[in-house]
């Protein structure tokens, strides 16, 4: 586990399940549809019962589908979460559509969210970097950096926490972290 403290919270980075993450929200690296998927999505709508679903197909019958870089908010179901922040990532297009900037609106729209609803703590998972096949070496340091720049204004997100599945994605996020966090950022595009 890794972590940084920074003026108005903290960063940290740990290997984990994060359907198990006891953290205020935790965000679901959902598709446009709302309706569950595989990887992510698919853990968290397995893990959280059938009341995110429910959620989610409310929300999809008032606003449709969420576009690429938005996010919606529903309850944590059987999750430890109170909230589900379901963030839908750009899918890779060879990085030259915009996609650093979807990427970056996703944890910053998701970030809002929690914000709204009084998160103290929130758990991420990659965003993007799995199915939707985002270079998890270019998308860990537009997190990290996103990330770290919102807790600089933020009234009530304190924490949040990366939670990478695997070693591989792990050793990939504690590259971006530690330059990220140490005060270098990434140039906004």
């Amino acid at each position: 586990m890794l972590q940084k403290e920074l003026k108005k919270g903290r960063l940290v980075l740990l290997q984990g399940d994060i359907t198990t993450q006891d953290a205020d929200a935790i965000v679901n690296a959902a598709n446009s549809s709302l309706l569950g998927g595989g990887g992510v999505d698919g853990a968290i709508h397995r893990a959280g019962g059938a009341q995110i679903l429910e959620e989610c197909r409310a929300i999809r019958a008032r606003r449709g589908e969420c576009p690429a870089g938005e996010a919606v908010i529903t309850g944590g179901g059987a999750l430890k979460a109170r909230f589900i922040i379901h963030a839908v990532g750009p899918v890779w297009r060879g990085g030259q559509k915009g996609e650093a900037e979807i990427l970056r609106n996703a944890y910053r729209n998701s970030l809002r969210l929690a914000e709204a609803n009084g998160a103290v703590s929130v758990a991420f998972p990659s965003i993007s970097t799995g199915a939707y096949g985002f270079p998890i070496e270019e998308a860990a340091p537009i997190a990290v950096d996103t990330v770290s720049r919102f807790l600089t204004t933020s009234k009530s997100v304190r924490e949040v926490r990366f939670v990478a599945f695997s070693r591989e994605d792990y050793e990939v996020y504690a590259t971006g972290f530690r330059a990220t966090a140490s005060g270098e950022t990434a140039p906004q595009k």
